[in-house]
């Protein structure tokens, strides 16, 4: 038989013990211990914090701040539990504003280590200290006592500084559960990174074993938050996002969003602030997964620093000890406020924002129509030394399809190019009146465009910059019930299993939707009798065969809706122009404006670039000019 528990009589834990358990649910590892102390530091309206760390954080953390703080007469409740200076009343609950208020973490993270505190206000002459590396036992007693242990005077001048020394020392079950030292340092430093993307006001540094990693001065302008968030997260993060600021009904969303191109196999370059504090939530993640739904590769994640400010009433942030989650009083309008503001700016990425314009005259000379005639890889239609511009008047008052119609009238044979050349160039007087992504000059392999712009050069992948304009305009017809189709003229017989069959026999209306009639004539057999105008060109069986397929996946016609999209990604593959396939220069020059019109039309559908820019200066550079 089993051995019997022994039943204890109930009695009240100590102060100490309670203050270990509770430790639990906000002293993790180190990276707990920094989260807690600087947002302390940034709730006291510190304009500078420093953080000093040995051993991953598990022999020394250190947090230093020039804040409001602490009064000599509360440096003992400072490390008690359900002390706080931020929540008196129970309804202040309902509206907290600061990063910190349970009142728990100074006496969780005190009970589980060595603790140094020393502090000093503003108007006070003297600082003062209250170190608990030696008197846990003391401080215990005096606590279940009311007395109130010595403090001594210290020179430290106006903020805080709290060492702690030894974490987990007297719980060595939670310190066998620690990781090695470089992996507990780079979750302390992942930390350090979400605040300092919090607090742009104020200033940041960061030492491990006595080595400085960070030195972020304060950011209050637009510049010099970009030169912090380049330095936390990268600087082709920075060189790839789009920043917008968006407010409606008293909600305001603000930051950096990086385009499709940019993404990442993790969620790892993933913040997301609410009121200054980094949360993670369900609500959040939908809306953001869905502003990139349909730019993205299977299994990519998107990057971004965002912001949403909204009045504190209206979010629940006491829902969590370590207060990671939040709960929206109001989840509908603020995924939709942050799906609609991410899906608008990916949306309005034009080339227009993506290249930057010419701003002198010095680099307006060196604008010109360079052609690589007779290179191998190569088709042109034009000479080396022609030059193609617009008058002043074709350059200003046209606007890009003035340019783009006056561009093929002198690339048309018998319209001043008969031979290949034009007979009377122009000069060129406004370079930053050219479209963004410039001219067609060639096309190399029959799969890229090579135009050139105010910039140097431009590369377009014709297939999948085609892909992307078809399939925003079978969204488009789809999303006003405009698709056009085509009855043809001999139904298409396909064989299929007798699943796929009946799966068109019950879901004619969502076959309806995507503009196609297909109609069961036998237990394995369909026909195609009507596809969408824009496809009369295609495969017809590979187009339904693949359509069926990405449905079918699916499991049901009830929630095949959220997934629609990808059946017309699939319908736009298929009706895009082809790689290998030779086209003329006009046909090249209306795919660029056609880039340049199309929203998203920075990439295609499954989140490849459609065309990159190379600069003149990095074309100097690959052939050593200058130097």
């Amino acid at each position: 038989m089993s051995e019997q528990p022994t039943l204890h009589r109930i009695k009240s834990m100590s102060a100490t013990l309670a203050n270990q358990i509770a430790a639990g649910e906000v002293v993790e590892r180190p990276a707990s211990v920094v989260k807690e102390l600087v947002e302390n530091s940034l709730d006291a309206g510190a304009t500078r914090i420093d953080v000093e760390i040995e051993k991953g954080g598990a022999k020394r953390i250190l947090v230093s701040d020039n804040g409001g703080g602490i009064d000599k007469e509360d440096l003992l409740l400072a490390v008690s539990r359900h002390a706080s200076s931020k929540v008196i009343e129970l309804q202040d609950l309902d509206g907290i504003a600061s990063l910190g208020f349970r009142g728990e973490a100074l006496a969780s993270i005190q009970s589980v280590s060595h603790l140094k505190l020393e502090s000093k206000v503003p108007e006070a002459e003297l600082a003062w200290c209250l170190d608990c590396t030696t008197l846990h036992s003391a401080l215990e007693q005096a606590v279940d006592s009311g007395q109130t242990p010595q403090l001594l005077p210290s020179s430290h001048p106006a903020g805080t500084r709290i060492e702690i020394i030894d974490l987990f020392f007297n719980t060595p079950a939670r310190r066998r559960f620690l990781r090695t030292e470089r992996t507990e340092f780079k979750r302390v430093e992942e930390v350090f990174k979400r605040l300092a993307l919090a607090g742009f006001d104020s200033a940041f540094s960061l030492k491990h074993n006595q080595r400085q990693l960070y030195q972020l001065p304060a950011a209050t302008g637009h510049e010099e938050r970009e030169r912090r968030i380049a330095a936390l997260c990268g600087k082709p993060f920075v060189e790839h996002a789009l920043y917008f600021d968006s407010e409606i009904n008293g909600m305001r969303l603000w930051g950096w969003v990086a385009r499709p191109t940019f993404s990442r196999s993790q969620t790892d370059m993933q913040y997301f602030f609410v009121n200054g504090r980094v949360i993670r939530d369900k609500t959040i993640s939908h809306a953001l997964r869905r502003a990139y739904q349909d730019v993205l590769f299977h299994g990519r994640h998107p990057a971004f620093v965002l912001y949403l400010e909204l009045n504190p009433a209206l979010v629940d942030v006491n829902v969590h000890p370590t207060k990671h989650e939040v709960r929206f009083h109001d989840s509908r309008s603020i995924h939709n406020f942050v799906y609609h503001c991410v899906h608008q700016e990916i949306a309005g990425d034009a080339p227009a924002e993506s290249v930057n314009q010419l701003e002198n005259s010095a680099a307006a000379d060196q604008f010109s129509s360079r052609v690589f005639n007779d290179t191998p890889g190569f088709q042109t239609t034009m000479p080396s030394q022609s030059s193609i511009a617009f008058t002043q008047s074709g350059a200003s008052n046209g606007g890009v399809a003035e340019q783009a119609r006056l561009y093929q009238t002198l690339s048309t044979p018998g319209a001043g190019m008969g031979d290949g050349t034009v007979s009377d160039p122009l000069t060129i007087t406004k370079p930053e009146d050219l479209p963004p992504l410039g001219f067609a000059i060639a096309q190399l392999k029959a799969i890229y465009v090579l135009a050139e712009n105010a910039e140097g050069m431009v590369l377009v992948d014709m297939h999948a910059a085609h892909e992307r304009i078809v399939y925003e305009q079978i969204k488009t017809a789809r999303q006003q019930n405009q698709i056009q189709l085509q009855r043809l003229l001999i139904p298409l017989s396909i064989n299929v299993s007798q699943q796929q069959a009946e799966f068109v026999e019950s879901n004619g209306k969502l076959f309806e939707g995507l503009g196609l009639w297909l109609v069961r004539t036998d237990p394995e057999r369909i026909q195609v009798r009507q596809v969408p105008a824009l496809l009369t060109d295609c495969d017809h069986q590979k187009l339904v065969e693949d359509i069926l397929a990405d449905l079918m996946v699916q499991g049901s016609s009830d929630r095949v809706t959220e997934q629609i999209n990808d059946a017309l990604s699939t319908m736009a593959c298929h009706g895009s122009v082809r790689a290998n396939r030779r086209l003329s220069l006009p046909e090249m020059n209306q795919l660029l404006r056609d880039i340049e019109l199309t929203e998203r039309s920075g990439q295609c559908n499954h989140g490849r670039p459609t065309w990159i820019q190379i600069t003149l200066e990095n074309l100097d550079k690959l052939f050593m000019r200058g130097q």
